[in-house]
Order: structure tokens, then C-alpha cells, then sequence
């Protein structure tokens, strides 16, 4: 379970309880929502709770770590019978390394993530030890309080998002005894319907993971999961030096500089504000580490500079990857003004980037003006791939794209060449 809650593309998790690939919908909404109350009674909600149940008690224990470290930010020294003392944080690392197969352990590039699974692991099987050593406890049993969320896409539904969810929760509560509760709930019951297809779920966080390293927001902030996929996607090596040239707030530099340490990573933008935003960023974080190591931060591999997009202060071919927001044109710029601003970003982007090994993963929801843009930039840009996300409803790409190995030439260069 904390291998889980440390995914970092993961917006939300929930355990499914049933899916219906085809669900059948009856014709009147009379009988759909009847269907959905019979449905409640038939549904296997037994290893579902479990679930539930077990990632329940992690997250109480998490909670309880972190008063514990925030009340004390001292080691503990214990005695290990011999006269010596031990620090209590290398006993529990050596415990969970023989625990913690190594191969799990890789797929994090972060140590600290990786120090918080071991910890995790160590304090779930300690306390599995506790609870066997005790022996069974008799607990009083406790009404669960919980609500129904229903998600619903499609345009061929007779009925609405409120009535599936009202319907199918009274269901729900005549079947468990459960007393419902929209605000300070125990159980969320996920009802997700998309044209023909029916999951039900039981969540198993109370917000979405991607609410993490931002604390001032913008009008187009980039979530924190969405960024470490761009990053992901480009597969960063140490030493790489990762710019962002329309940072915004920091999102996408500030999550490869937490993921990535061994990267160096440049925030750059021609807002003011938007960079005032994005230093206050990396400050919050700073501080944030200080507070969880219990000690003064030595900082992050990040530095934020404002400039101009189509003339940036750094040499040709000195930078590794380019990973950015490109904008839409919708709440931050304009499609008019995409079309000058796509070709001279490409174009300095391909001066900057290192000819043959340089990659640029680039997300924009302007596929049109992209694309034309891109169509004169083949003798410096190779598509290599295009993964399809949903922002906020639009529908938008995310764009790898490789260097090729020809040197940059300014089109003054070549102008100037072809008139000689």
C-alpha cells in the first residue's frame, strides 16, 4: 500500500468493487434507477472493504509519523544490550532493506521517496508484529458514515449524475446500515459511468495526489502528476540540464528537481508574476524539506530566471531537454497569436537544445498551429511520439520530440547565404 501512495503520476486511487464493460440501461429513467438500487445488494463488496480497511489503518499510521516528527526533531539513540548505542533510524533501514526487494526500490529516483517506503513497510510490518504478539482485540463496532460520488459522461443517459448517485446511495445504506454524510464521510463510493460502461469504486484517498510542491497557484497551473509523465517521458540522465522556458508557477522544474536531483533544472518565463509565483514555489518547498528533515535544507537543483521565450540567455546546443506547457490559446494567450509564437519558439528551442541527443517534450492543446509549426522544423525536429491527455476537459497532446543532429543555423544565416 505505500508503494502505491508513492506513485507520482497517480491522481486519484480507488479499489474497484465491479465493472460492466456494457452495462445495459433500460429505456425510462424509472427503471434505470431502480436497476441501480438493485444493483447495490448483488456487488462483491467484500475484498473491496478489505482493501479499504488496510489502507485505512496505513494512512492513520502516515498521519502519526508525521506528529511524531514534527513534535521531535532529534534522533533517538536506543541500546542494543550490548552497551552501545544505536540510531533507532539505521535499525529501522537495515530491517526494511531485507523486506524492501531492491527491484522496487529502483523505479523511485528520489532517496527520499525511497527512505519513506522503507520506513512505511518497516512501521506496517512492525505493527502487524505488535498486533500478533497481543493477540486479538475486542474492538466496539462503529457505524461507518459515508457518501455516494457519481462521475457520469455521455449524452444517451435519461437520468443525471445526482439522481444515479441518490438513488443507487440509498441502496447502498439499506444493505450495510451505513448513516450518510456528505461532508465528513468514511467511505466515498465511486459510481463512474461513461456512455455504456458502469464502475463502482471505493476511493481510497480524500484528494487527489497531484495536490503536492505547489502553494501559489496560477491560472493555468500544471498538475504536479501531469508534470512528472512529461519528465518521465523523456527519460532524464544525471548531469542532464532540464529547462522549462514557459514555467508559469515552477510545476514541471519544481517536480524534476524533487524527482530528479541529479539533474540540474532552469524555471524560465517573460511573466514577472508568473515568475514571482514560481519563486515562491521553490521557496515553499524549501522550507517544507527543512521542516521534514528536521535541519537547514542544502536546496534544490533549480534556479528561475525571466526572459523571452524567442531569445534565451543560454548557448547553442547547452541544453539537454526542454520540457514545457506551450500555451493554449484559450485562458493564456490567443490561437492568433500561436501562430508567430509556435515557429519562433521551435526555432529557438532547436538553437539551445544539443543537436543529436537533445529531446523536447512539449504538451498543447493547439494541435493545429503545433503541427504546421512543426511541419518547417523537420531538419531540426523529429516527432518521435504523441501521448493524448485530457486537461481539464480539453482535449490536448503531450509531443516528444528528438533532435536531429544538424547544426543550428539562424535563418538571417541562411538568407544571407542564399542571396551571396
Amino acid at each position: 500500500m505505500s508503494e502505491v501512495h508513492c506513485l507520482r503520476s497517480v491522481d486519484n486511487l480507488f479499489v474497484v468493487v465491479q465493472e460492466f464493460k456494457d452495462y445495459q440501461f433500460k429505456n425510462t429513467k424509472e427503471e434505470v434507477l431502480k436497476d441501480f438500487e438493485d444493483l447495490a445488494g448483488k456487488l462483491p463488496w467484500s475484498d473491496p472493504l478489505k482493501v479499504w480497511e488496510l489502507n485505512t489503518s496505513f494512512k492513520k499510521k502516515k498521519t502519526k509519523r508525521k506528529k511524531i516528527n514534527q513534535n521531535s526533531s532529534k534522533r533517538k539513540m536506543i541500546d542494543n544490550g550490548q552497551g552501545d548505542k544505536l540510531d533507532e533510524n539505521d535499525v529501522k533501514k537495515e530491517f526494511s532493506d531485507n523486506i524492501v526487494g531492491s527491484h522496487i526500490l529502483d523505479y523511485y529516483e528520489n532517496p527520499a521517496i525511497k527512505e519513506e517506503i522503507l520506513t512505511l513497510v518497516g512501521e506496517d510490518l512492525a505493527s502487524c508484529n505488535d498486533e500478533t504478539d497481543e493477540g486479538p482485540k475486542e474492538t466496539e463496532l462503529q457505524v461507518l458514515k459515508f457518501r455516494v460520488t457519481c462521475s457520469r459522461a455521455g449524452e444517451r443517459h435519461c437520468f443525471t449524475s445526482n439522481e444515479a448517485a441518490r438513488d443507487f446511495g440509498g441502496a447502498v445504506q439499506d444493505y450495510f446500515k451505513w448513516k450518510a454524510d456528505m461532508t465528513n464521510f468514511d467511505v466515498e463510493v465511486l459510481l463512474n459511468i461513461h456512455d455504456n460502461e458502469v464502475i463502482v469504486g471505493i476511493a481510497l484517498t480524500e484528494e487527489s495526489l497531484h495536490r503536492r510542491n505547489i502553494t501559489h497557484f496560477g491560472p493555468t497551473t500544471l498538475r504536479s502528476t501531469l508534470a512528472y509523465g512529461m519528465l518521465r517521458l523523456c527519460a532524464p540522465q544525471p548531469t542532464d540540464i532540464i529547462v522549462d522556458p514557459m514555467c508559469g508557477t515552477g510545476a514541471i522544474p519544481i517536480e524534476g528537481a524533487t524527482e530528479w536531483y541529479n539533474c540540474y533544472h532552469i524555471a524560465g518565463d517573460n511573466n514577472p508574476l508568473a515568475m514571482k509565483r514560481a519563486a515562491n514555489n521553490i521557496s515553499s518547498l524549501l522550507t517544507k524539506n527543512q521542516i521534514k528533515e528536521g535541519k537547514p535544507s542544502w536546496g534544490l537543483p533549480i534556479d528561475a530566471v525571466q526572459w523571452d521565450i524567442c531569445n534565451l540567455p543560454l548557448r547553442t546546443g547547452s541544453v539537454d531537454i526542454i520540457v514545457t506547457d506551450m500555451p493554449f490559446g484559450k485562458r493564456m494567450g490567443s490561437k492568433k497569436r500561436n501562430w508567430n509564437l509556435y515557429p519562433s519558439c521551435l526555432q529557438e528551442m532547436s538553437r539551445v537544445c544539443r543537436p543529436g541527443t537533445g529531446r523536447a517534450v512539449l504538451l498543447t492543446q493547439d494541435k493545429k498551429c503545433f503541427t504546421k509549426a512543426l511541419s518547417g522544423m523537420g531538419h531540426v525536429w523529429r516527432k518521435v511520439h504523441t501521448v493524448w491527455v485530457n486537461i481539464g476537459g480539453l482535449h490536448a497532446a503531450v509531443y516528444l520530440l528528438k533532435r536531429t543532429p544538424q547544426a543550428f543555423v539562424h535563418p538571417s544565416e541562411n538568407v544571407k547565404n542564399e542571396s551571396d
